[in-house]
């Protein structure tokens, strides 16, 4: 028991971080919770289902798509529809429940697109589910009945259907039947990747040929994998839709498809739970950032973009890394070099700020007449200071920063090599 509690412990760890952390929010004086904070709560919670249902394919399955997000939508209508019809007592289901409809309406999705998607893979692939996804989003402005247009269907969570009486009036009430179906979500996944498919997945993705040499359909194991996808990000279309109570085209749009995207890239496809920090990262930087500047949709990509070119392995990746010199107990190594990229890594950053942010406010709030401001000093409109100052930063941060990577590299570079000659010496030594 002990020893299943320390392998696991992570689980445990998180559960118990999910259950208090809107109690850190909540107003003592008022005796009310956070609206906001429970809202971003929330949208981190179905996010990580439903990049982690996008990581079945393309980080398990090596199969990139573009359209996801049909998936976690048609789960998202399937679920206001079900929510509505037993509000009219057409049916009875209990509302704890009600998530499994969006995961049956995004597992026949997935059996209906993934028929089609799976004969290719590769870029065929990617193609294929990107005019599938423009398909579904074009079918949901055009036919009424299902999707209803561009109002899209509303819904009522509040329909006195629950297992242990509760009413969903409250949004704290979605929250934890979010964070319920977030872990049953999660561990089934990955339980998922422990299975025989999980396994052919991952080889059908490494080594295309050699799956057929032994004897398995890649195309099988591909349909199989996008069927289960579709069931996961039809859960959490089904949990959107229950926060929301309100389902539009927008759940089955492109944009959609690339917030699953940029969640498991930015997170980490190498890792399981890589897309789970990715969750966490894009949902705080949607709600966070963007009540700060009107260009956080460019910091989101700005950030994409440097993790492709320098990370590949994603934020867990880049964790994942240190993993060998703190086995041979030397990551302390490591503050210094760190410290001292530190100064010229925030001076890139506040000039490319105030360099994105001056030329949105040459474009946006100078013709609304605002003040330009950037770390609490004023700045003229029109003025070419801003810009000077932030091609000051960006030259002078950018040139210590290249000098002091060099130096960073080198440290690296020892220590790795130590590590892989302790690691080498204890192999020969049980060898």
């Amino acid at each position: 028991m002990n020893q299943t509690f320390e392998r696991r412990w992570y689980w445990w760890f998180g559960l118990a971080i999910a259950l208090v952390l809107p109690w850190i929010f909540y107003n003592w004086t008022d005796g009310r919770h956070s609206g906001f904070s429970l809202t971003l709560m929330s949208e981190i919670g179905l996010l990580i289902v439903f990049a982690l249902s996008y990581n079945m394919l393309m980080g398990q399955a090596g199969l990139l798509s573009f359209g996801h997000a049909a998936l976690f939508g048609l789960g998202g209508y399937t679920t206001a529809h079900a929510l509505n019809a037993i509000a009219e007592h057409e049916i009875w289901f209990p509302v704890e429940l009600v998530p499994l409809a969006g995961g049956l309406g995004g597992l026949a999705a997935g059996v209906t697109l993934g028929y089609l998607a799976t004969k290719q893979r590769s870029t065929a692939f990617a193609m294929i589910t990107l005019g599938l996804g423009e398909l579904i989003t074009a079918a949901a402005l055009m036919f009424m009945l299902f999707f209803g247009g561009e109002g899209g269907v509303s819904t009522n969570r509040v329909i006195d259907a629950s297992l242990f009486g509760v009413e969903y009036a409250q949004s704290i009430d979605v929250y934890y039947l979010i964070v319920a179906w977030g872990f049953i979500s999660i561990w089934l996944m990955r339980l998922l990747t422990q299975t025989p498919l999980g396994r052919m997945a991952n080889a059908q993705r490494d080594n295309f040929e050699r799956t057929q040499f032994v004897g398995y359909d890649p195309r099988l194991i591909r349909f199989y994998q996008f069927v289960l996808a579709g069931f996961f990000a039809g859960v959490a279309g089904g949990l959107f839709a229950m926060l929301h109570e309100i389902v539009t085209f927008d759940a089955v749009a492109a944009q959609k498809s690339a917030t699953a995207l940029l969640a498991t890239y930015i997170g980490g496809i190498g890792g399981f739970f890589g897309p789970v920090v990715g969750a966490i990262v894009v949902v705080l930087m949607q709600s966070g950032i963007s009540l700060l500047s009107s260009a956080w949709l460019l910091y989101l990509g700005t950030l994409f973009v440097l993790i492709v070119m320098y990370a590949p392995g994603g934020l867990t990746g880049i964790i994942a890394e240190h993993a060998p010199i703190a086995r041979i107990g030397r990551l302390k190594e490591l503050f210094v070099p760190y410290l001292r990229l530190l100064l010229p890594g925030l001076l890139c950053l506040a000039g490319f700020v105030l360099l994105v942010e001056t030329a949105s406010f040459m474009s946006i709030g100078a013709s609304q007449g605002k003040d330009l401001s950037f770390a609490g000093y004023s700045m003229q409109a029109g003025s070419w200071m801003p810009w000077i100052a932030s091609l000051a930063l960006l030259v002078v941060g950018g040139l210590w920063l290249k000098a002091e990577a060099r130096v960073f590299s080198r440290t690296w570079n020892v220590l790795m090599e130590a590590a892989k000659a302790e690691l080498a010496s204890a192999q020969g030594g049980r060898q």
